[in-house]
């Protein structure tokens, strides 16, 4: 354990107070002071940030695109052919699904992606009565708050009660209002780690072409449900997807986790082909650009950023290219966060924790980049601040649009070297702090 005074004296100097306002952001700071002032390391547990080294294949396609002079020349707003071209074949390879070169733009990070595809259904469906998203929760809480800047309003539904024919009548009460112009997820799910089935998916697809909305489907941890493998290319199983089931869907595929590039900022939006060429009237009486992938592109990218970063389109299509040929398993590497998620949650459930998000749909999680624990008698900001005093930093649930006590736990930045610490620590953490 920490030493308590200087632990209780930073808490309150950074006036966190029961922690119910404090961000990821403010966690990590305060983790980053307590190692400085008590000389003891944290075990962070906090962010999802990426934490493997990339592979080669990107670092020497970009260096090389450098090196031929690319940083001189703007890129195109919808991305240079090279990545256009291989973002298509890798979701024909891994996902199973057409997707023109024409649809498939990179952005600055699937940040990028997402923001603009919000603000771009903003404007799509204005003056229709579609002016909110339904996020399926718990969720990245930053799209919450990229709504909350655009100005589109949104409201959430947790996952944790409705699971299979549940989750879509749920969902049909909701879509049935009118006011839904897109519903969001992340498959796997974060923090849950849940995944959809394929009936779920259909439900959800079925419901997006009746209702007319868009499915938005953040594929940040794209084929990391390491129960199934994934990383063949145009072998079956393959990443499940919404896109079997409707037209009006967006894939959003990240370079930050499955690719471990998260510094360089790109991922692509893999808009549909019916989806893309769709013209929206609003959009073309604003702007007189009615396709929503004409619009997205020459009117949102453009006037954003004028595009992606040149070289680093380069070294993901350069990632994308050698996974689609099998000279790469983008999966080997990255099935470490499984490994360590394992661990951590045998110690964890050894020593009175429970997992929250427990199952899927019946089935074991699979276990992957995140995963959620309570501990009894506590509330998930208490155990937030409980931990903090044994040199371990989590997220509380609550800030993700949970209804369950809980926190959530990243595979991403621990060590093996760190196994014995984690052990030694959430042994006093129990012993110090009996069950029933």
């Amino acid at each position: 354990m920490l030493d308590e005074q200087i632990v209780t004296a930073e808490i309150a100097a950074m006036q966190l107070g029961d922690f119910s306002t404090a961000t990821i952001r403010d966690i990590q700071s305060l983790s980053k002071v307590l190692e400085e002032k008590t000389g003891q390391p944290f075990i962070h547990l906090e962010m999802g940030v990426p934490g493997l080294k990339p592979s080669q294949i990107a670092l020497q396609a970009e260096q090389k695109a450098l090196a031929e002079g690319c940083a001189a020349i703007y890129p195109p707003n919808g991305g240079i052919p090279r990545i256009k071209k291989a973002a298509s074949e890798f979701v024909k390879a891994f996902i199973g699904i057409d997707i023109d070169p024409l649809g498939c733009i990179p952005t600055t990070g699937s940040m990028q992606g997402t923001f603009a595809t919000f603000m771009a259904l903003s404007h799509a469906f204005r003056g229709t009565g579609k002016d909110t998203v339904l996020l399926i929760q718990p969720g990245f809480p930053v799209q919450t708050t990229q709504c909350d800047v655009i100005g589109l309003r949104h409201v959430g539904l947790d996952i944790y009660n409705y699971r299979g024919e549940a989750l879509i009548r749920k969902l049909e009460e909701m879509v049935a209002e009118g006011n839904i112009c897109a519903i969001v997820y992340s498959n796997p799910n974060n923090p849950s780690w849940v995944c959809f089935t394929d009936e779920e998916l259909r439900g959800i697809g079925q419901l997006a072409t009746r209702y007319d909305f868009i499915v938005l489907e953040d594929l940040a941890y794209f084929a990391m449900d390491f129960r199934r493998d994934l990383s063949h290319p145009y072998a079956a199983p393959y990443q499940a997807t919404v896109a079997r089931y409707t037209d009006n869907y967006v894939l959003w595929v990240s370079g930050s986790k499955a690719f471990s590039y998260a510094g360089q900022r790109i991922g692509v939006t893999c808009i549909g082909n019916r989806m893309y060429h769709r013209v929206f009237a609003p959009l073309q009486e604003n702007f007189g650009v009615g396709e929503f992938g004409n619009f997205f592109c020459n009117r949102l990218m453009y006037t954003l950023s004028s595009g992606t970063t040149h070289s680093v389109q380069h070294a993901m299509a350069a990632l994308m290219e050698a996974a689609c040929s099998g000279a790469y398993n983008f999966l080997d590497d990255v099935k470490e966060y499984g490994r360590r998620a394992a661990f951590m949650k045998k110690v964890l459930l050894r020593n009175g924790f429970y997992l929250v998000y427990d199952n899927d749909m019946g089935e074991p999680l699979a276990d992957g980049f995140y995963f959620t624990v309570q501990y009894p008698g506590m509330t998930d900001l208490e155990l937030t601040k409980a931990l903090m005093y044994y040199g371990i930093s989590v997220y509380p649930l609550d800030t993700m649009g949970s209804n369950e006590q809980g926190v959530r736990i990243c595979t991403s930045f621990f060590k093996p070297e760190q196994e014995p610490l984690f052990e030694e620590r959430i042994g006093h953490f129990h012993r110090t702090h009996p069950t029933e």
